[in-house]
């Protein structure tokens, strides 16, 4: 059985960090590309970063270039989103994804991703 588990999120103050981990199960993550997504209440999903399969390159949103790094170990057959210098709005559920080696995606929206997990919540407040 595919799935993907994100967890990591958390109660978090302005300035402060978080990891959020993605792991894979029922397949190996060699092949795929991963990105994690956020989407917050009444807004829609964006795109956060995603990691490529062969070469890889990263994508980074704007919004959060030099203040989140993804990686991926996959010994470990998982993804992180190390998030550093969160602010408020960074609060969001984020969620991580998978495509397949051939499957046409949107890194900005997530469209044609292939595998999604449940989401992890991170609130960032004082």
């Amino acid at each position: 059985q595919v799935q993907l588990v994100e967890s990591g999120g958390g109660l978090v103050q302005p300035g402060g960090s978080l990891r959020l981990s993605c792991a894979a199960s029922g397949f190996t993550l060699d092949y795929w590309a991963i990105g994690w997504f956020r989407q917050a209440p009444g807004k829609e999903r964006e795109g956060v970063s995603c990691i490529s399969t062969s070469d890889g390159s990263t994508y980074y949103a704007h919004s959060v270039k030099g203040r989140f790094t993804i990686s991926r170990d996959n010994a470990k057959n998982t993804v992180y989103l190390q998030m550093n210098s969160l602010k408020p709005e960074d609060t969001a559920v984020y969620y991580c994804a998978a495509a397949g080696l051939y499957s046409d995606y949107d890194q900005m929206t997530g469209d044609g991703m292939d595998y999604w997990g449940q989401g992890t919540q991170v609130t960032v407040s004082s």
